[in-house]
């Protein structure tokens, strides 16, 4: 028996020309809204309170090292030693359509623009949010465990380099991605549902790189399609239960199932360079289930959401006993791992591989380098060599085969592009040991960890522990693939940072950590070095947000283009306004609901909302018009079985206002469409 508490909170931000964080792609910028970003907080204390374990799972790309100390900080100067380092675990759930920017390493301004203020504190606030609501919602309650494998739904997309790996391992495992998801249910002692906690391998990355609207993925339909079952009557966003999709072993896990073709003549590109016979690398793209991919989101969501639904039904196994945590900071450029009795190798500095310029058949890269390549390239390396400097020899050495690229771990200005510093980190629950990983582990790597902590809980008299892994946790260190799968190169490889003994290395630590749980010694473990906290405050390329107007006789929030005046289920009721940037409004208010869908009810003669900006039938376009004008369009995406009768539309917005030369204000207004019906 445990005292229990979840709660959840908006950590959206500026959904308009803000680049999306994931696919690295520059033209990718934020253009408006198809759904929110949540973070996702559970408290579990023991009975007598005296310890405690926070998981968090927020809807953004991954938790940075910037978030990580941030959130950190607020939580010390609130709660004292309550909520620390070591018991607070945040995960991102690897959604590639939210708004970038809040990373304090050099490496990751150049796609998003620089450090965006807006963006890194509506992260923070949501989820220090989040664990405040949490934090005051404690009761006592019970937690269940269940297990179970979710078909249909993954791929994965370096299955050459997979092969690569022992035969005599790979003959273990039926497939070559972790099908299995672990779901936590948590109920108060009157058997009322708090919540769930979903851990399942798969990048979100449904939407492609094409996509301008800020949404959570295929995780975060999921998470919509169980709260919406669990909040009855209650719009999108509210509602006491909380269910979060986490991410966990996904470094080589993709939903686009029906794999790699070229978009030119749509032959299968399944091949070790993921490359087509005409275009090259740049026309090989894999694709989902779906018709587009607004329609594949909803397939591989709906998959994970109606397995998860299933274990948690049927979820009895309890999770009993006591919570413990641990944590450490290391030095990863510079870890000996002890292979055997007689053999030590050593991690690198970090440094990115040619092939992580290629990209995925998620999203390719731009300059069409291919995957899978030891070969460096004398034109880029050239290029380079004048712009950043050249990689040191030691460096070259030790990342072997690796040819690099950008020698991230040895560029220093104007701060480090890559963290030295990162965090390793285990929380336990009972016979549930939830290991928090700073980046994404590939599938194998994942189940070599999973079995090395098992292994060591086992032999320290805590058998049978549940181990799973928590993805894109604390700080972003990019892949960790196995060292066969380094040899070979692709993505994933290219971009396992600090070498080709990564994987070994994090094993070692997070044996340690695991000891330390099992042998109730977590006070012995060295703190290990602190990261760095740059002195950044605002370092952003986004344009600044000028004073803005509405066309002459018009206002803000007119109608511009009108809907129909009558619509059937299927169809979609369209209307446009005259707007304004949107980043006014996360930059004024914390939650902002931008739109609702109102029907009319006789009875009381009144417009009652039955859907906002957080439902995934609802999309906001934003387009920048000419001199300071701009355009705001919603489209409703009419669901089978709505309700017929009589609807209207309606926009809330802000815009900036000059009152003086050197003062200006933002200002709230609202626009409506006529009404129509539903028939």
């Amino acid at each position: 028996n445990y005292l229990l508490g979840v709660g959840r909170a908006d950590c959206t931000g500026p959904v308009a020309q803000v680049p999306l964080m994931g696919y690295a792609n520059p033209e990718q910028v934020g253009g408006g809204l198809l759904t929110h970003l949540y973070s996702r907080a559970f408290i579990v204390a023991d009975r007598n309170n005296s310890q405690r374990v926070v998981f968090v799972s927020a809807d953004i790309g991954m938790v940075s090292q910037r978030v990580g100390l941030e959130v950190l900080e607020r939580l010390k100067s609130k709660y004292g030693d309550l909520y620390r380092q070591d018991n607070v675990i945040l995960s991102g759930t690897h959604t590639h359509s939210g708004p970038g920017g809040y990373f304090q390493y050099t490496l990751f301004w150049i796609t998003s623009r620089g450090l965006i203020r807006p963006s890194l504190n509506s992260i923070v606030n949501g989820i220090v949010k989040s664990i405040d609501i949490a934090h005051e919602n404690m009761k006592r309650g019970r937690l269940f465990i269940n297990r179970g494998t979710v078909e249909n739904s993954q791929i994965n997309r370096s299955p050459f380099s997979y092969l690569a790996n022992p035969a005599s391992e790979r003959n273990r495992y039926s497939s070559n991605t972790d099908k299995e998801m672990v779901i936590l249910k948590m109920v108060d002692e009157d058997g009322q549902e708090l919540g769930l906690i979903s851990w399942f391998a798969v990048h979100p990355v449904s939407m492609n790189n094409t996509n301008h609207l800020v949404n959570s993925d295929n995780v975060g339909y999921a998470s919509y399609l169980f709260e919406r079952d669990k909040n009855k009557g209650m719009l999108p966003g509210e509602g006491s239960f909380v269910a979060a999709f986490a991410s966990s072993n996904l470094g080589d896990v993709s939903p686009n199932t029906r794999g790699p073709t070229c978009a030119n003549t749509g032959e299968s590109c399944d091949n070790p360079q993921s490359s087509c016979p005409v275009g090259g690398a740049a026309m090989c793209m894999a694709k989902g289930p779906g018709s587009d991919m607004f329609e594949s989101t909803r397939i591989i969501g709906q998959n994970i959401y109606s397995k998860a639904k299933e274990l948690y039904e049927k979820a009895s196994q309890e999770v009993t006993g006591p919570l413990s945590s641990a944590h450490q900071w290391v030095n990863m450029s510079d870890v000996s791992v002890e292979l055997n009795a007689t053999h030590t190798v050593k991690t690198c500095k970090p440094a990115l591989g040619h092939s992580f310029a290629a990209g995925t058949i998620d999203g390719v890269g731009a300059f069409n380098f291919t995957q899978g390549s030891v070969e460096g390239d004398p034109f880029w390396d050239q290029i380079r060599d004048q712009l950043l400097g050249e990689p040191s020899n030691e460096t070259k050495a030790c990342h072997k085969p690796k040819p690099i690229l950008f020698s991230t771990g040895e560029m220093t200005w104007p701060h480090p592009w890559h963290p030295d510093i990162v965090d390793v980190q285990i929380a336990a629950i009972g016979s549930l040991a939830i290991v928090a990983v700073p980046g994404e582990f590939t599938t194998m790597s994942g189940r070599r960890l999973r079995e090395a902590v098992a292994s060591e809980f086992d032999s320290h008299g805590t058998p049978r522990t549940n181990v799973v892994i928590a993805g894109l946790c604390n700080v972003y260190t990019h892949y960790i693939t196995t060292y066969e799968e380094y040899q070979v190169q692709r993505y994933e490889a290219a971009s396992t940072i600090y070498g080709p003994h990564t994987l070994s290395a994090y094993i070692q630590l997070y044996r340690g950590l695991a000891r330390a749980i099992a042998t109730n010694t977590t006070q012995d473990l060295p703190r290990g070095p602190e990261p760095p906290f740059f002195n950044i405050t605002n370092l952003t390329l986004l344009p600044s947000l000028g004073v803005e107007r509405a066309p002459t006789d018009k206002a803000f929030g007119d109608v511009l283009q009108e809907v129909r005046q009558q619509y059937r289920e299927g169809e979609v009721a369209e209307v446009t306004f005259v707007g304004a940037n949107p980043r006014n409004s996360a930059e004024n208010a914390t939650e902002h609901n931008f739109l609702t869908v109102e029907r009319y009810t006789n009875t009381s003669g009144t417009w009652q909302a039955v859907q906002n900006d957080a439902s995934w039938d609802t999309r906001l376009y934003w387009t920048k018009g000419s001199l300071s004008w701009s355009n705001v369009t919603v489209k409703w995406h009419i669901p089978p079985g709505t309700e017929l009768g009589t609807y209207r539309i309606r926009y809330f917005g802000h815009y900036k206002k000059r009152l003086s030369l050197f003062r200006t204000i933002t200002v709230p207004f609202e626009g409506s469409s006529s009404a129509f019906e539903i028939t």
